[in-house]
Protein backbone atom coordinates (compact mmCIF):
# COMPACT_ATOMS: atom_id res chain seq x y z
CA UNK A 1 0.00 0.00 0.00
CA UNK A 2 1.24 3.50 -0.80
CA UNK A 3 2.17 5.73 2.18
CA UNK A 4 -0.36 8.50 1.25
CA UNK A 5 -3.18 5.94 1.03
CA UNK A 6 -2.10 4.35 4.30
CA UNK A 7 -2.09 7.77 5.97
CA UNK A 8 -5.56 8.57 4.57
CA UNK A 9 -6.93 5.21 5.73
CA UNK A 10 -5.43 5.61 9.20
CA UNK A 11 -6.85 9.12 9.50
CA UNK A 12 -10.31 7.96 8.38
CA UNK A 13 -10.30 5.11 10.91
CA UNK A 14 -9.21 7.47 13.69
CA UNK A 15 -12.02 9.89 12.83
CA UNK A 16 -14.58 7.07 12.85
CA UNK A 17 -13.33 5.90 16.23
CA UNK A 18 -13.54 9.40 17.70
CA UNK A 19 -17.12 9.83 16.44
CA UNK A 20 -18.10 6.47 17.93
CA UNK A 21 -16.66 7.32 21.33
CA UNK A 22 -18.23 10.80 21.31
CA UNK A 23 -21.76 9.35 21.31
CA UNK A 24 -23.69 9.70 24.55
CA UNK A 25 -24.44 6.63 26.67
CA UNK A 26 -27.93 5.31 26.06
CA UNK A 27 -30.21 2.41 26.83
CA UNK A 28 -33.30 0.99 25.13
CA UNK A 29 -36.12 -0.92 26.83
CA UNK A 30 -39.17 -2.71 25.48
CA UNK A 31 -42.61 -1.31 26.35
CA UNK A 32 -45.11 -4.01 27.28
CA UNK A 33 -48.85 -3.99 27.90
CA UNK A 34 -50.68 -5.76 30.76
CA UNK A 35 -50.58 -9.12 28.94
CA UNK A 36 -46.81 -8.86 28.40
CA UNK A 37 -47.09 -8.13 24.68
CA UNK A 38 -44.40 -5.85 23.25
CA UNK A 39 -46.08 -2.64 22.08
CA UNK A 40 -43.13 -0.31 21.62
CA UNK A 41 -39.84 0.87 23.00
CA UNK A 42 -38.23 3.63 25.01
CA UNK A 43 -34.73 4.93 24.43
CA UNK A 44 -32.97 7.03 27.05
CA UNK A 45 -29.93 9.07 26.04
CA UNK A 46 -27.62 10.67 28.62
CA UNK A 47 -27.20 14.40 28.09
CA UNK A 48 -24.85 16.81 29.87
CA UNK A 49 -27.65 17.98 32.18
CA UNK A 50 -30.33 15.28 32.10
CA UNK A 51 -31.86 12.58 29.94
CA UNK A 52 -33.49 12.62 26.51
CA UNK A 53 -36.39 10.14 26.40
CA UNK A 54 -37.69 8.81 23.07
CA UNK A 55 -40.91 6.77 23.12
CA UNK A 56 -42.55 4.78 20.32
CA UNK A 57 -45.78 2.91 21.08
CA UNK A 58 -48.62 1.12 19.27
CA UNK A 59 -51.87 -0.48 20.36
CA UNK A 60 -53.00 2.14 22.89
CA UNK A 61 -56.30 4.01 23.03
CA UNK A 62 -56.23 7.29 21.09
CA UNK A 63 -55.70 10.50 23.05
CA UNK A 64 -53.34 11.92 25.66
CA UNK A 65 -51.61 9.60 28.15
CA UNK A 66 -49.58 10.35 31.26
CA UNK A 67 -45.89 9.44 31.05
CA UNK A 68 -43.66 9.03 34.10
CA UNK A 69 -40.43 7.58 35.46
CA UNK A 70 -41.19 5.08 38.27
CA UNK A 71 -38.98 3.79 41.09
CA UNK A 72 -38.17 0.19 40.08
CA UNK A 73 -37.39 -1.76 36.92
CA UNK A 74 -40.20 -4.22 37.65
CA UNK A 75 -43.12 -4.63 35.25
CA UNK A 76 -43.99 -8.12 36.55
CA UNK A 77 -47.52 -7.37 37.82
CA UNK A 78 -50.25 -6.92 35.19
CA UNK A 79 -51.25 -3.58 36.74
CA UNK A 80 -47.57 -2.53 36.89
CA UNK A 81 -47.77 -1.54 40.57
CA UNK A 82 -44.56 -3.55 41.00
CA UNK A 83 -42.76 -0.55 39.43
CA UNK A 84 -43.50 1.51 42.55
CA UNK A 85 -44.30 5.21 42.71
CA UNK A 86 -42.92 8.05 40.61
CA UNK A 87 -39.22 8.65 41.09
CA UNK A 88 -38.57 11.44 43.57
CA UNK A 89 -35.18 12.24 44.99
CA UNK A 90 -36.37 13.36 48.41
CA UNK A 91 -37.41 16.69 49.82
CA UNK A 92 -40.84 18.28 49.61
CA UNK A 93 -41.41 17.35 46.01
CA UNK A 94 -44.94 16.79 44.83
CA UNK A 95 -46.39 15.63 41.54
CA UNK A 96 -46.93 17.93 38.62
CA UNK A 97 -44.95 19.88 36.07
CA UNK A 98 -47.35 22.80 36.69
CA UNK A 99 -47.21 22.51 40.46
CA UNK A 100 -45.71 25.63 42.09
CA UNK A 101 -43.73 23.41 44.51
CA UNK A 102 -40.70 21.47 43.30
CA UNK A 103 -41.93 18.66 41.09
CA UNK A 104 -40.97 14.98 41.27
CA UNK A 105 -38.14 13.66 39.15
CA UNK A 106 -40.63 11.24 37.56
CA UNK A 107 -42.77 13.98 36.04
CA UNK A 108 -42.83 14.10 32.24
CA UNK A 109 -45.09 15.65 29.59
CA UNK A 110 -47.97 13.56 28.22
CA UNK A 111 -47.69 11.45 25.08
CA UNK A 112 -50.34 11.71 22.34
CA UNK A 113 -51.62 8.53 20.67
CA UNK A 114 -53.25 8.93 17.24
CA UNK A 115 -56.51 7.33 16.06
CA UNK A 116 -54.57 4.31 14.74
CA UNK A 117 -53.18 3.59 18.23
CA UNK A 118 -49.64 4.74 17.52
CA UNK A 119 -47.72 7.43 19.32
CA UNK A 120 -44.22 8.78 19.56
CA UNK A 121 -42.56 11.54 21.48
CA UNK A 122 -39.16 12.89 22.38
CA UNK A 123 -38.91 14.73 25.69
CA UNK A 124 -36.07 15.97 27.87
CA UNK A 125 -35.83 15.84 31.65
CA UNK A 126 -33.21 17.86 33.51
CA UNK A 127 -34.36 16.28 36.80
CA UNK A 128 -32.63 12.88 36.40
CA UNK A 129 -29.53 11.28 34.92
CA UNK A 130 -29.25 7.97 33.14
CA UNK A 131 -27.09 6.74 36.02
CA UNK A 132 -29.82 7.53 38.55
CA UNK A 133 -32.43 5.73 36.44
CA UNK A 134 -30.13 2.70 36.08
CA UNK A 135 -29.26 2.43 39.80
CA UNK A 136 -29.27 -0.88 41.72
CA UNK A 137 -33.01 -1.54 41.28
CA UNK A 138 -33.35 0.35 37.99
CA UNK A 139 -36.47 2.30 37.13
CA UNK A 140 -39.44 2.04 34.79
CA UNK A 141 -41.10 4.23 32.19
CA UNK A 142 -44.87 3.97 32.52
CA UNK A 143 -47.71 5.13 30.31
CA UNK A 144 -51.09 5.73 31.96
CA UNK A 145 -54.62 5.26 30.57
CA UNK A 146 -55.45 8.97 30.61
CA UNK A 147 -53.86 12.38 30.46
CA UNK A 148 -51.87 13.83 33.35
CA UNK A 149 -53.20 17.25 34.39
CA UNK A 150 -49.76 18.03 35.88
CA UNK A 151 -51.19 19.26 39.21
CA UNK A 152 -53.56 16.78 40.92
CA UNK A 153 -52.12 14.51 43.59
CA UNK A 154 -50.79 11.88 43.57
CA UNK A 155 -50.55 11.18 39.80
CA UNK A 156 -52.33 13.99 38.00
CA UNK A 157 -55.52 12.03 37.40
CA UNK A 158 -53.81 9.91 34.74
CA UNK A 159 -55.52 6.69 35.81
CA UNK A 160 -54.41 3.09 35.42
CA UNK A 161 -50.98 2.05 34.21
CA UNK A 162 -51.28 0.58 30.70
CA UNK A 163 -47.68 0.15 29.49
CA UNK A 164 -44.36 -0.40 31.22
CA UNK A 165 -40.68 -0.56 30.23
CA UNK A 166 -37.94 -1.73 32.60
CA UNK A 167 -34.87 0.53 32.57
CA UNK A 168 -31.75 -1.33 33.72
Amino acid sequence: MHPPRLLALTTALALCASVATAQSPQTTAELKNATGQAIGKVTLVEAPKGVLLKVEVKGLAPGWHGLHFHEKADCSKADFTSAGAHTSHGGDRVHGLLNPKANETGDLPNIYVAADGTGSTEVFSSLVTLGELKDADGSAVLIHAGADDHQSQPIGGAGARVACAEVR
